[in-house]
């Protein structure tokens, strides 16, 4: 005689259901969200590759395209996204260029008075000292905005090219936007004008060199420039 099991019998495997909502990442997502998800990811593709195109054209030999739409890609690119190569020129840049700024100020009893002195760069430097991962802005900004300035004028301060105008409104926002950072000077009244110089010091070189070269300060005074209304009442905080 044989013997039964009397063992339970054996539960059926779960049946896996593939539908709408079920896997990971986007899958995941509901089809409406996909398409959204879709579209977003087509646009930063499109942009990334439109921004890569325009900073490529405009570091390439002059062509057919930059000659039609030169004025395109300069809009794009200038001022927050030029490229500079010193780091790599024959003879690299040796010296240490620090921004400084003052401003006249009208206090909210009607006086005028004249700050000291701000250095801007030893802020930008403070700021990113001992950060492992420092922003591009606390870098580069206020470096590259000098540069373009002085890229667009000669000595005698006045526009070199088209772009002078647009240099000089670029910077002028950096330094009324850095000293009203803290809001020092916005308790104390309203910025009227302010004035920029430049502190060029060279680098100096090692004992075993033997080089000579004078270490002492070299100042470039810029005239004074008006604020506007909307960036004096702290438009560009």
């Amino acid at each position: 005689m044989s013997l039964a099991s009397t063992g339970s019998p054996a539960s059926p495997e779960p049946s896996v259901l593939h539908g709408d909502g079920d896997g990971a990442g986007i899958a995941a997502l509901s089809r409406p969200y996909r398409v959204a998800a879709a579209v977003v990811l087509a646009a930063v593709a499109v942009t990334t590759c439109v921004h890569l195109g325009m900073v490529f054209l405009s570091l390439a030999p002059a062509n057919t395209v930059t000659k039609k739409h030169g004025k395109v890609v300069e809009d794009w690119v200038y001022p927050e996204f030029e490229q500079n190569w010193k780091l790599f020129a024959p003879n690299p840049l040796q010296q240490n260029i620090a921004v400084q700024a003052r401003a006249k100020v009208r206090t909210k009893g009607g006086g005028l008075y004249t700050t000291g002195w701000y250095d801007l760069s030893a802020q930008d430097g403070a700021a990113i000292d001992g950060n492992l991962a420092p922003s591009h802005t606390q870098q580069n900004q206020l470096r590259r905005g000098w540069d373009f300035l002085v890229a667009t004028h000669g000595t005698d301060d006045r526009f070199v090219g088209v772009r002078g105008a647009l240099a000089e409104h670029y910077v002028r926002r950096i330094v009324v936007m850095r000293l009203y950072r803290g809001d020092t000077l916005g308790k104390e009244g309203v910025i009227q004008s302010v004035q920029v110089r430049s502190r060029t010091t060279n680098v100096r070189p090692p004992a075993w060199s033997g080089e000579k070269i004078s270490v002492k300060p070299v100042y470039r005074m810029l005239s004074w420039w008006t604020v506007p209304g909307d960036e004096a009442a702290g438009g560009v905080r």
